[in-house]
């Protein structure tokens, strides 16, 4: 992280439990690129999680799902304490922007791509991932146009991520109306096309701004 001009406003930045984490970590000798290489981890099993869930069944199922709705938030925590640890904290480093960014990136892909081989549909996980990182171009492409950062959504990273979580609880009930893979399928589409109407708007929204002046 290198500034607060262009953050995410999170008001959970502002949370009492936020803060003593952060303090807790600052204490530490963990450091900021550090928690966002580790959300890159929880991503990767995340999405891990997912890909088995497709295959399994039973306890094994249920289990597979658990994790990767745990994991899917433990990357957005990673999200969040990265940042509160390089800006609250003053720990940043030089090369912070790149650690703040391309970890998402990352993640996203491995957490989507992850539900879209559950359901045996790549080409639907490509198509969110691809929408995801476009919201994201959107965002920083504001900021180099001297416009500022969008983080408007409907589907903004923590919008997708409540998105696959709340997927991966609903899929444990599943089994009870003879489903396999629908509740994932349904949260791909709605990823990829709520990302796809994010970046229309951020795009239109920058568009504007800068005729504005």
């Amino acid at each position: 992280m290198t500034g607060t001009e262009n953050r995410r406003p999170l008001a959970s930045r502002q949370t009492g439990w936020a803060a003593s984490v952060t303090r807790w970590l600052t204490g530490t000798s963990v450091t900021p690129n550090q928690i966002s290489q580790a959300g890159m981890v929880a991503a990767l099993l995340a999405g891990a999680a997912f890909w088995g869930a497709g295959s399994a069944g039973g306890a094994t199922r249920v289990a597979l799902l658990v994790a990767a709705g745990l994991f899917v938030q433990l990357r957005l925590l990673c999200n969040l304490f990265d940042g509160m640890v390089a800006v609250e904290a003053g720990r940043g480093a030089p090369d912070g922007g790149f650690w703040n960014e391309f970890p998402d990136r990352v993640s996203d892909l491995l957490i989507l791509m992850g539900a879209a081989l559950a359901v045996g549909d790549p080409a639907l996980g490509w198509a969110a991932a691809g929408m995801a990182f476009l919201t994201a171009y959107l965002r920083e492409l504001g900021v180099n146009c001297g416009a500022g950062a969008d983080f408007s959504g409907p589907m903004a990273k923590q919008h997708r991520m409540a998105v696959m979580t709340g997927a991966a609880g609903l899929s444990l009930f599943e089994p009870l109306l003879g489903w396999h893979g629908q509740v994932l399928n349904a949260a791909l589409w709605i990823v990829a096309l709520g990302a796809g109407l994010t970046v229309l708007r951020r795009a239109w929204r920058l568009v504007a701004r800068l005729r504005a002046g």
